[in-house]
C-alpha cells in the first residue's frame, strides 16, 4: 500500500504553528508522511488565521493554490477563518473539508476517510462547532525541529477589544491544566529541546478557569524543572505586570528576561476606545517595574497605527510612548477593518495614506531604538547565545534578553549554547566572535 502524504501550511500566530505541529504529530501516528507544503501530496491541511483581511486574504490565495497544483489531492481547512468563515472557506473551490477551532485534530480522521475514499467531495464536509461552549482541546508535541519549541498553554480570549475578531473565533478562556503543560515541558527538554515558548491567544489569561491559580503559579513549577533551559512567554497584556506579579517573576531562575507586550498605543483616549484594560500611565509604569525588577530585561511590542479616530496628538503620544518605553523592536500593523467589530463600524476611519505614514514613521523609529538597545548591550563583555541558523559563513541566534548575535563560523551551530564576545552592530544584529 502506498504511503499516504499531507503538507500543512500555516497562517497567523505561534499559537497557530503549535497547533500545526501537533497535527503533523498525529498524521505521522496515523501513517502518514509529512512533506513540505510545495511537494505533491495526497492531502494539504491549510491552518488560517483571520487578525486582518490580509489574513482572510492569504489563505484564500492558499487553497486556490493548491487547487491549482493539485487539483486531485484533498484540501481541509481549518484555524480561525475557518471558524468564522466556514460557509466562505467551503465555498472556494477544491475544499473537501473544513473545521474550526474547537476540534482541529478532526482533520486527521477526515484526511483519512478521505484518502481510503479516493473520491473529492462534491459537496464540502463542515465541521465547525459552536466555539464558546469548547473545551480544551488536548494536544501535545514531543518532536521540535528548531532549537525551541512553542508550548500552547491557553486558547480564547474574553477582552473584547473593539477592533479585535479574535474572541468570536477563538471563545472564551481555556487554560491547559498544569500538570499537563509541565509533563509536554519536561519531555521537550528531556529530548533536548534549549528554548520552551510558553504561548497562548491571551497567554496572560492562563488559569482564569482553574481554581486559585494564575499564570505566576504555572510560571513557578515549569522554572523547578527547566533545568538550565530557557523559559520564554508569548505576548502578554501590560496589564499583567502587577507589583507582585513582577516580583515573583524576578524570582524565577530559568525564566528569559525578554517579553513581548500587546500595546497597541501610547494614547490613553485610544486605548480607552479600544477597550484596553490599561492607558498609557499603567502600561509605563508596569514597563517601569519590570526594568527596575529585571535590570538586564528587553522589551518587544505590537502597536496598531490608524486606529479610527486616531488623531495627529494621539499617534505623537504613541511615539513619544515607544521612545519612553525604549523597546528592543516592534511589530506595527495599520489598522484593518474586521466585520462585527465596533471598530469597523466608526465613522472616524483614518485614509490609507495616513496610515501607511504613521506605519511608516513608527517603523523608523523601532529601526533607531533597536539600534540604540543593541549599542547598549555592547557594554557586556559577553553573553550565552543560542544558536538558531547558518547564513552565509555565519551562525546567528539570540541571547536570553533576545539580542540577535552573528557569529563567523566554518559550520552552523545549531543547538548549541556559546559564550560570545561582543564586537559591534552591524545589520541590526550584534556581530561577535566566540569566547571559547
Amino acid at each position: 500500500m502506498k504511503n499516504r502524504t499531507v503538507g500543512i501550511a500555516t497562517l497567523g500566530c505561534k499559537v497557530n504553528q503549535y497547533e500545526s505541529e501537533a497535527i503533523a504529530e498525529a498524521f505521522t501516528q496515523k501513517g502518514f508522511a509529512v512533506l513540505p507544503f510545495d511537494a505533491c501530496c495526497d492531502a494539504y491541511v491549510i491552518n488560517t488565521c483571520t487578525v486582518t483581511a490580509e489574513s482572510d486574504r492569504k489563505a484564500r490565495q492558499m487553497i486556490r493554490r493548491v487547487r491549482t497544483r493539485a487539483p486531485e489531492a484533498f484540501v481541509l481547512v481549518t484555524g480561525c477563518f475557518s471558524q468564522s468563515q466556514p460557509k466562505s472557506v467551503a465555498a472556494i473551490e477544491g475544499v473537501d473539508f473544513v473545521c474550526g477551532n474547537d476540534n482541529k485534530l478532526a482533520v486527521v480522521e477526515a484526511a483519512e476517510a478521505l484518502c481510503a475514499s479516493g473520491q473529492k467531495q462534491k459537496t464540502p464536509t463542515i465541521a465547525v462547532g459552536d466555539i464558546e461552549r469548547a473545551a480544551f482541546e488536548p494536544m501535545c508535541i514531543t518532536r521540535f525541529d528548531r532549537t525551541r519549541a512553542y508550548v500552547k498553554i491557553e486558547d480564547g480570549c474574553e477582552n473584547r477589544c473593539t477592533y479585535c475578531a479574535i474572541p468570536a473565533a477563538r471563545g472564551k478562556v481555556r487554560s491547559k491544566p498544569l500538570e499537563d503543560v509541565v509533563r509536554e515541558v519536561k519531555g521537550l527538554l528531556d529530548g533536548g529541546c534549549r528554548e520552551v515558548v510558553l504561548t497562548g491567544i491571551e497567554t496572560a489569561s492562563w488559569g482564569r478557569d482553574l481554581k486559585d491559580l494564575t499564570l505566576i503559579d504555572l510560571l513557578e513549577a515549569v522554572d523547578k524543572i527547566a533545568n538550565g533551559a530557557r523559559i520564554r512567554l508569548g505576548s502578554l497584556d501590560p496589564s499583567l505586570m502587577r507589583e507582585d506579579f513582577v516580583k515573583r517573576l524576578a524570582a524565577l531562575k530559568h525564566l528569559a528576561p525578554h517579553f513581548h507586550l500587546s500595546i497597541q498605543s501610547g494614547s490613553s483616549r485610544v486605548l480607552a476606545a479600544m477597550k484596553r484594560k490599561y492607558n498609557r500611565d499603567m502600561a509605563l509604569a508596569g514597563i517601569a517595574r519590570l526594568r527596575s525588577a529585571l535590570p538586564h530585561v528587553e522589551l518587544t511590542a505590537d502597536f496598531i497605527v490608524g486606529f479610527p479616530g486616531e488623531s495627529e496628538e494621539d499617534f505623537a503620544d504613541t511615539l513619544d510612548f515607544a521612545r519612553k518605553a525604549n523597546f528592543l523592536s516592534m511589530h506595527v500593523f495599520a489598522y484593518s477593518k474586521r466585520e462585527g467589530t465596533p471598530a469597523a463600524a466608526s465613522r472616524e476611519q483614518i485614509d490609507a495614506a495616513t496610515k501607511k505614514a504613521r506605519s511608516a514613521a513608527l517603523i523608523a523609529l523601532g529601526e533607531e531604538l533597536c539600534a540604540g538597545r543593541l549599542a547598549a548591550g555592547l557594554k557586556a563583555p559577553y553573553q550565552e547565545v543560542l544558536f538558531e541558523t547558518f547564513e552565509q559563513g555565519y551562525a546567528i541566534g539570540h541571547t536570553a534578553n533576545f539580542l540577535e548575535v552573528a557569529v563567523a563560523s566554518p559550520c552552523p551551530l545549531h543547538g548549541k549554547v556559546l559564550p560570545v564576545r561582543f564586537l559591534k552592530v552591524q545589520g541590526g544584529r550584534i556581530l561577535g566572535e566566540l569566547a571559547t
